[in-house]
């Protein structure tokens, strides 16, 4: 049984958990719309959380807090670093939380977020929406920003692979930033998976994008396993040089990126990107072959088809 109930996290007075007794959620209303946590019920959270930031609201400027939030690409300076640090307008039906912002200045895009947690187990859909609120047609995508807490693994995985001759045509992106450094000893590179170790240690940035038609990352930390997935659209046009997922971390965080579409959207008019989120316990890796992050794969995809 799903439970909604407010309370005041980290400084917060008005936020809200929810719960179904096995995982849970708290989103705020004093900023946003932001998800701050996320876990098994009483146990760790696997979202980061910016300690000297939380609690705070009303600042001019963007404030990075950590948690979940959702941003518009292509990235650009001041659209998408628009502030997030006003109240937003809940509304809960049911089993399910709606987080509205109030209209950016910035851009003129009202954000909101949508999240319906399952009647059992840890599985969460979270559903962002973009809506064009100036009068006149703007282009953009969705962008959906999981913040993990630190020392962790990031895990993510290419389309299907074949073979010479067989396969002749491309299969995915494997798109680069300027400070992309693959001689990084963090990253890891198999043929089926790629991964990044987010390592306190290390300050220097990393970013890596790509495109699967079913699109997921997956972040290890300890013995437990945040998967998130979102079904991309093979026949539609993705920010970034064609990418659904990206990977990014610096020495406080690493984050998992989706991207929907580039969408025209009309005044008036929306747009919705779904991401589906679960949990796993007790996973343990040894040589983080491909055959032990098969199981990882195959773990978090089932987890995601009997969530919700």
């Amino acid at each position: 049984m799903i439970a909604i109930e407010k309370a005041n996290y980290k400084g917060w007075a008005n936020c809200y958990r929810i719960s179904n007794g096995e995982a849970e959620l708290i989103i705020t209303s004093d900023i946003g719309p932001r998800i701050m946590r996320y876990g098994f019920a009483g146990g760790q959270n696997l979202l980061k959380e910016v300690e000297e930031t939380l609690g705070q609201s009303g600042e001019e400027h963007w404030v990075i807090r950590g948690g979940h939030r959702i941003w518009i690409a292509p990235e650009h300076m001041p659209r998408t670093y628009a502030p997030d640090n006003d109240p937003v307008k809940i509304k809960i039906s049911g089993d399910t939380l709606k987080a509205t912002q109030q209209v950016e200045r910035y851009s003129g895009i009202e954000k909101r977020i949508t999240v319906k947690m399952a009647g059992h187990g840890t599985g969460v859909e979270i559903v962002h929406g973009l809506r064009n609120a100036t009068p006149w047609p703007v282009e953009l995508a969705a962008w959906a920003l999981t913040m993990m807490a630190p020392g962790g693994t990031g895990i993510s995985g290419f389309p299907p692979r074949g073979t010479h001759p067989e396969m002749l045509a491309p299969t995915n992106p494997l798109v680069m930033w300027a400070f992309t450094n693959l001689a990084d000893n963090r990253w890891k590179f198999s043929r089926k998976y790629f991964t990044l170790r987010q390592d306190a240690g290390n300050g220097d940035p990393q970013k890596i994008g790509s495109f699967h038609p079913r699109t997921w990352g997956a972040y290890l930390l300890g013995s437990e396993l945040f998967v998130k997935r979102y079904d991309a659209d093979v026949s539609r046009t993705y920010p970034d040089m064609g990418c659904s997922f990206e990977m990014f971390t610096n020495a406080d965080t690493l984050e998992l990126e989706t991207l929907s579409p580039m969408t025209k959207l009309e005044p008036g008019e929306s747009l919705e990107h779904t991401e589906r989120w679960t949990l796993d316990r007790n996973i343990e890796l040894g040589d983080w072959s491909d055959g032990e992050l098969d199981r990882i794969a195959a773990l978090g995809e089932s987890s995601a088809l009997t969530a919700l």
